[in-house]
Order: structure tokens, then C-alpha cells, then sequence
């Protein structure tokens, strides 16, 4: 029997990583995968990657990934030139310093596993048609279907909304002549080991035991605490120097919830042309922001205390 073991979403999380690794210690597991976004978000990214690559585990770009690798190159979209809200960007390359970006940049953007003992595999970061595009877990089947359109694998694992899934999606599978046939894709997300968006301060990950019958997901679980990230970030400056998101990202450390993203659809619904200043987020203060809050995270999803 394979055992398998998928991270994804680390986000510079060094504490939770470690975390993760002690709880998998017990399970005799025959590979680790990552599925993608091991940089940005939380402060360690240097100290993730490192452990990652020493690790020898198998591993995708997410779309943090892209967010390092094509920062100040001719493929970096012209949004990224306001500093203001992309000031992340610099501090990511800083964190890494010129290391590991050889080794990122040759990481694939997907993997076909294909073990004897088990139907194959195809693991991406957010969609097999974008890294940037998200699987939620309450997306209709058919939504659902027409992003798995094209692939052969029955079973799918996506990462990126951080969030934990497990589906059954009816669809048309690939078939290797290049024709379709009627099937399901057995559709798995291990929710998030670095950042988790469910108001619960646990990293997630996922053990697969393949077999004859298919792959049988046992989700895992971890407490950690935040408080070591938010000291890194006060000791690397990080709010002085990434400004207005910066305060939103800590937020989700702190909360376990998403902050910045409400920010950018109100801002993009009421002042689109406002600059990232504290008077904007003033502005916002005023907000109910639960209305622009994703609906796949709004269980349990509240206020922060600056707005109470």
C-alpha cells in the first residue's frame, strides 16, 4: 500500500511546518508532496523553502511562487509597479536574498503521480487551468467539472483556497486516445499548513493510503500558534515596510481569517482609485465588511477588534 502525505500552502509558516512534521513523524509514509505557495504571506519563507528542498520532497509553483519569480522581469503584470499595494514583493525577495530562486524556478507547475497500487493522480495549486483560480467546496459540480475539463487523472488535488474539500465530480474524464468517456473525478483539497482561513489556528494536511479501490484521504489537523510569526514580523518591520497590507496579513495570522481580500473587494466596489493610506483604512473602519467577505469563509467570520 502507498502512503501519501500532500502539503500545501506553507506561506513562510516555519512553526507550522515544523508542526506538521511532528504529528506526520507517527505515519510511516512512502513520499511527501507539496502543492504549492511555500513562500510569501508569513515571514520564514527562506527557512521553508530551505526545509522543503533539503527534504527532497516533490513540489509545484503556486501562484506565490510567480509572485517571486516574475517580480521586476518583463512578465510581471504593470499592477505590481504600485508599491503601495505590492510592497510585499520587495520584502519577498528580500527574505529570500538570491537563494533557492534556481531551484523555484525550475519547480513544475503540476505532477502526474502514477503509482502501481493506485488510480494516478494530478496535483496543481489552484485549478488545472491556473494557479490563481480556486476549487471551492460548496462550487456547484458543475463549475466544478468544466475547471477539470481536459484531465485524465480521477483523482484531483487542489490547494489555494486553503480550505479542506473532499468531492465526487461527475464529468468526462480525458482518455489516452485524447477522447472523453463519462466518469468522476475524485476531487481533494488538504486545506492549508501555513495559513488557515477557518477561524481555527490548525495546520492542515492530508495522508492518501492508495489501494485497488482508490485513494483514502485522512485529513490531519494540528494546533499552532501564531505568536511566532507575529514576532518575526515585528522584528523584520514588516508593517513599516509593506504598509496598509501588511496590516491586513498580520490580521489573518492573528484571526485565522480572511482579512485582505474583503479589503480589496470593498475597495474595488466603492473607491477603486483610493491610494493604500491610513485614510483608507479609516474609511473602511466605517464598513460592514462582512458583505464582502467570500461565502465559502464566512462561517463564523466577524469583525476584527479595531472595527468593534
Amino acid at each position: 500500500m502507498t502512503r501519501l502525505a500532500v502539503l500545501a500552502d506553507l506561506h513562510g509558516n516555519l512553526p507550522a511546518l515544523e508542526a506538521v512534521l511532528a504529528d506526520l513523524a507517527q505515519f510511516a509514509v512512502n513520499q511527501v508532496i507539496v502543492a504549492g505557495d511555500v513562500v510569501n504571506w508569513g515571514p520564514f519563507s527562506a527557512q521553508v523553502t530551505a526545509r522543503v528542498i533539503a527534504e527532497g520532497w516533490p513540489v509545484i509553483r503556486g501562484n506565490n511562487e510567480y509572485y517571486l519569480l516574475d517580480h521586476e522581469t518583463p512578465r510581471a503584470p504593470p499592477e505590481w509597479a504600485d508599491r503601495s499595494q505590492w510592497g510585499m514583493l520587495d520584502w519577498l525577495r528580500a527574505q529570500l536574498a538570491g537563494r533557492w530562486h534556481t531551484a523555484i524556478a525550475a519547480w513544475p507547475d503540476s505532477l502526474s503521480l502514477r503509482y502501481p497500487d493506485a488510480p494516478p493522480i494530478r496535483v496543481v495549486h489552484g485549478s488545472p487551468r491556473g494557479n490563481a483560480e480556486s476549487l471551492y467546496p460548496n462550487a456547484p459540480a458543475a463549475e466544478l467539472a468544466a475547471h477539470l475539463a481536459g484531465v485524465s487523472e480521477p483523482v484531483v488535488i487542489a490547494a489555494h483556497t486553503h480550505l479542506p474539500m473532499q468531492r465526487r465530480v461527475p464529468g468526462r474524464l480525458a482518455a489516452p486516445d485524447h477522447g472523453v468517456a463519462p466518469g468522476e473525478w475524485q476531487l481533494l483539497n488538504p486545506g492549508s499548513v501555513g495559513a488557515p482561513l477557518d477561524g481555527r489556528h490548525r495546520a492542515r494536511y492530508l495522508l492518501l493510503d492508495g489501494g485497488a479501490d482508490g485513494w483514502r484521504p485522512a485529513f490531519r489537523s494540528v494546533p499552532i500558534d501564531p505568536a511566532l510569526v507575529l514576532e518575526e514580523f515585528e522584528r523584520q518591520g514588516f508593517a513599516a515596510q509593506c504598509g496598509l497590507v501588511a496590516h491586513f496579513v498580520m490580521a489573518e495570522f492573528r484571526r485565522a481569517r480572511i482579512e485582505l481580500l474583503p479589503f480589496l473587494h470593498w475597495r474595488r466596489a466603492n473607491c477603486p482609485e483610493a491610494p493604500f493610506t491610513p485614510a483608507l483604512l479609516e474609511a473602511y473602519a466605517s464598513a460592514d465588511p462582512r458583505a464582502y467577505v467570500p461565502e465559502p469563509y464566512q462561517e463564523g467570520w466577524q469583525p476584527t477588534e479595531r472595527r468593534a
